[in-house]
């Protein structure tokens, strides 16, 4: 537990502490290599002064002391790479871990949440959304439904009932007397008298003559 809770500020405490330490030797490094630099070109100089007085044991003395400090200067150099090389492994080694701390904490969090979230709570809560969702749609029909608008009725006896109407009103015609439609009326004028049409004449000649026929007797 303490490990867990403790552990990754201890480990980048020692990398920060060594990356610090390594910059630091850096920085010793490349001031040793500056001062090897200045008394090797000082050898040089010597050697030329030795060279002008014709004194040449001495010359290559001075050159000989250049190529030691050379030597040395080159061995430093290697000291600065691996130096560079270690520091660049462990910058690489702390962003690994770093990577590597934060995709298991992402992992323990969706632990975490699946834990809290079971697919049984879901389908629980899907049914209850759908259930609310089903109730509510039937208080909007509800309300949406006219006031005094007609009740749902059985379509068989509707129709039952207007088959009785018809067969009453089919018997009430039947038993009825067969009437004509009165002729339309005439309009006459005031104060004219209808002339006698072609038929009624007729049928008051022949009554006159079957009267005459009579009186004849």
């Amino acid at each position: 537990m303490f490990t867990r809770i403790f552990g990754k500020p201890k480990l980048e405490t020692n990398a920060l502490a060594t990356l610090d330490k390594l910059n630091e030797t850096l920085e010793m490094l490349e001031k040793k290599e500056k001062v090897l630099l200045k008394k090797a070109s000082s050898e040089v100089e010597k050697a030329k002064q030795f060279t002008k007085a014709k004194n040449k044991k001495a010359a290559i003395q001075c050159l000989k002391r250049k190529r030691l400090y050379e030597q040395q200067i080159e061995q430093l150099g290697n000291f600065q790479l691996r130096i560079h090389d270690q520091m660049i492994m462990l910058e690489g080694a702390k962003a690994t871990t770093e990577t590597v701390d934060a995709l298991r904490s992402g992992a323990a969090a969706m632990k975490s949440m699946q834990k809290a979230t079971n697919i049984d709570d879901v389908d629980k809560t899907m049914d209850e959304i759908n259930e609310q969702t089903e109730n509510m749609k039937q208080i909007q029909e509800a309300l949406a439904t006219p006031i005094g608008a007609a009740a749902d009725f059985d379509e068989d006896e509707l129709e039952a009932e207007l088959e009785e109407l018809e067969d009453a009103e089919l018997e009430e015609q039947l038993l009825q007397p067969a009437t004509t439609a009165p002729a339309d009326s005439v309009q006459v004028p005031v104060g004219r008298v209808p002339a006698r049409t072609a038929p009624q004449k007729h049928r008051e000649e022949d009554e006159l003559a079957a009267l005459q026929a009579e009186m004849a007797l």
